[in-house]
């Protein structure tokens, strides 16, 4: 199954993330298929290359995890 989930980037104590497709299985850090976007917890933004990107990926039934569901739609709303 493939889900659109995060892969952690930077530093330690200094997080940031990328929004990707991956293969449920495939470990946390591992090879993506397609990356959509970043995640930057520090200053809490979102940021998207492309929403319909992500409407196409679930279209062909890639689901995505509750972090990356809450983002999605934090983004949608402008926040």
């Amino acid at each position: 199954m493939v889900k659109i989930r995060l892969k952690r980037m930077g530093a330690k104590k200094a997080p940031s993330y990328r929004i990707v497709v991956m293969e449920e299985k495939t470990r946390r850090d591992g090879r993506a298929i397609d990356e959509l976007g970043s995640y930057h917890p520090k200053t809490k933004q979102a940021t998207f290359v492309d929403l319909s990107k992500i409407e196409e990926w679930i279209k062909k039934g890639a689901q995505l995890t509750t972090t990356v569901k809450r983002l999605v739609e934090s983004y949608k709303k402008g926040g």
